[in-house]
């Protein structure tokens, strides 16, 4: 490894921001306690604002070295779909049309479990909805799963430990949830080109192992937490009805927004189709996510840029790993960076052997739930649940805690079955 200077730069400013994440909570309390400064506080505990922070500190001192037009290209040239597409989908997936439609199959669905509503609902919110993330694709199942749980498990009576329990099974079920298919997943999608994956292939090779670790996950996580959900648990809020019609343009423009995943400027026009027939019916609207998604998609900006000068180190790692050490190193890696990012890297490596590319791609969504940054929909995630913990943050270490288990049964079932 011949890192230029820019580059050692990089990578200490990524690891700032991997710490800084670990400390937000941290930096929470400090608003506390200096009231004074509590604005800034806030702001730099806020995990969604952490990475792109220091992306913007990364390209002034890029500015500084390098000159600014260098700097501007390489920010100009960092590919923004996937922090676009994040939140476009959290905005229209979480608007109440779409909701109150998801909410009365749940609902359906819950009456023929042989469980109390509640439990029903927790379950389906921990399975049923990650595991449709493989058709509408994670970030939307993470939009609409945190909606859907958020009055049932993470309210304030309810303790940490079980919050962060039912967090933890979600972020680990969404990431291994979207890879029945080929395309919903981004580190499935990051290499399926690449390596000629069709969806079948997928299924077969990882797919039906991740849908028995989801079931299980969810299963015992509903086990575990049955007496912390509140008996007046119900899968979506007293409205006034949305009309059918408004219903199906609604979920029209959803799915016209996962077929055009990877066309930035067909989707952003749907989206602002969406915000124009938001504004018409604005008495069928609760308060959009914009404030919510723009806050992820910063953050995942920030990813963008921090890490497309992390290959020097990151590549090299990977190719020098064993199979099996590979599955444990991916899944390990995962932890501190995009695991999408973590599969393009693999995918550039030649000559990699079929169950390697496997191996590789298991370990990286098994993963994806240890860390708000493991996996891209988990800063949805966090944006959307976190007003149901401590100081309106979501704790690195307990997150961690939380995943833990999940994350074995996961990577039990890609090694063993």
């Amino acid at each position: 490894m011949h890192p230029t200077p820019l580059e050692l730069v990089a990578a200490v400013l990524f690891a700032i921001a991997l710490a800084h994440t670990f400390a937000a909570k941290q930096i929470e309390h400090l608003s506390h306690r200096f009231p004074r400064h509590a604005g800034v506080f806030h702001l730099l505990g806020e995990v969604e604002v952490v990475f792109g922070f220091w992306a913007v500190v990364l390209v002034l001192v890029m500015a500084l070295m390098a000159g600014g037009g260098e700097a501007l290209r390489y920010a100009e040239t960092r590919n923004y779909t996937e922090p676009l597409f994040v939140f476009v989908i959290m905005a229209i997936a979480g608007s109440r049309p779409v909701l109150q439609a998801v909410f009365g199959v749940v609902n359906l669905l819950a009456r023929g479990l042989p469980l109390p509503r509640p439990l029903a609902v927790l379950w389906l919110g921990l399975a049923a909805v990650p595991l449709a993330g493989s058709l509408i694709t994670e970030p939307a199942a993470m939009t609409i799963a945190a909606l859907l749980l958020a009055p049932v498990i993470f309210r304030p009576e309810v303790p940490e430990p079980a919050k962060y329990l039912a967090i933890g099974t979600l972020f680990v079920n969404v990431s291994i949830g979207g890879t029945l298919t080929a395309y919903a997943a981004p580190p499935v999608l990051m290499v399926a080109g690449a390596w000629q994956w069709d969806s079948g292939y997928v299924f077969g090779m990882i797919g039906w192992k991740a849908l028995i670790a989801v079931l299980v996950n969810a299963t015992v996580a509903t086990v575990l937490l049955r007496r912390r959900v509140g008996a007046g648990s119900e899968a979506a809020p007293q409205r006034e009805p949305v009309p059918f019609a408004l219903m199906l343009v609604h979920l029209a423009l959803l799915a016209g927004v996962v077929l055009l995943a990877h066309h930035p400027v067909a989707f952003l026009g749907l989206f602002l189709l969406f915000l124009g027939v938001a504004q018409a019916y604005e008495r069928h609207q609760d308060r959009l996510l914009l404030k919510e998604a723009l806050l992820v998609a910063f953050f995942l900006a920030g990813l963008v840029v921090l890490g497309g000068l992390q290959r020097w180190w990151l590549q090299p790692l990977v190719a020098s790993l064993s199979p099996v050490a590979l599955f444990f190193g991916a899944t390990a890696l995962t932890a501190i960076t995009d695991n999408a990012a973590l599969t393009y890297l693999g995918a550039q490596i030649p000559g990699l052997a079929d169950a390697t590319k496997v191996l590789l791609v298991s370990g990286a969504v098994a993963g994806g739930g240890l860390t708000v940054i493991a996996n891209a929909p988990n800063p949805a995630g966090a944006a959307l649940l976190k007003r149901g913990f401590e100081d309106e943050t979501v704790g690195a270490g307990g997150l961690f805690l939380g995943a833990l288990g999940p994350t074995v049964v996961a990577v039990l079932a890609f090694l063993l079955l």
